[in-house]
């Protein structure tokens, strides 16, 4: 009888740990009353490939552009802006979305080339194609016989 075993080392999953740890520990306080400070990791992203890119999906509702930056190095994303305070619209009664300044900052599983990336706003969501970096693509090998 053959039983199977997790290999977090031989699938990656081990490299992943602190970022799904902290994830763990956003979704687990970010809800709760009582623990000022503490919320969900934001602005909320999809991270995907396709082919030989990366594609990237960020929520950022109500964001000026001009108070956006997006900066990429090698295999890491940096995106940091800050949302203002609306103009006076009365007596709030709830007020979910956050205010101020924000920064993330993305380990992304290969190296991209920076001088091709593209991103667009539209509807508050913000997409980002990062293709992959040449020397990060697969490539195949050529095996010779002797």
């Amino acid at each position: 009888m053959q039983t199977n075993r997790w290999t977090p080392f031989a699938t990656g999953l081990w490299n992943d740990l602190p970022e799904q740890a902290n994830r763990l520990w956003q979704d687990f306080v970010g809800g709760r009353a009582g623990w000022p400070g503490l919320a969900p990791a934001y602005p909320p992203i999809n991270l995907w490939e396709d082919g030989d890119n990366l594609r990237l999906e960020a929520e950022l509702p109500g964001l000026s552009l001009e108070k956006l930056d997006l900066v990429v190095t090698g295999d890491q994303l940096t995106l940091q802006g800050e949302r203002t305070a609306e103009a006076n619209k009365g007596v709030w009664h709830r007020q979910e979305r956050g205010l101020g300044k924000f920064r993330r900052v993305l380990q992304l599983p290969v190296a991209v080339d920076a001088d091709k990336v593209e991103a667009r706003y539209e509807q508050g969501v913000l997409s980002i194609t990062l293709p992959k970096a040449e020397h990060a693509k697969p490539r195949r090998v050529t095996v010779k016989a002797e």
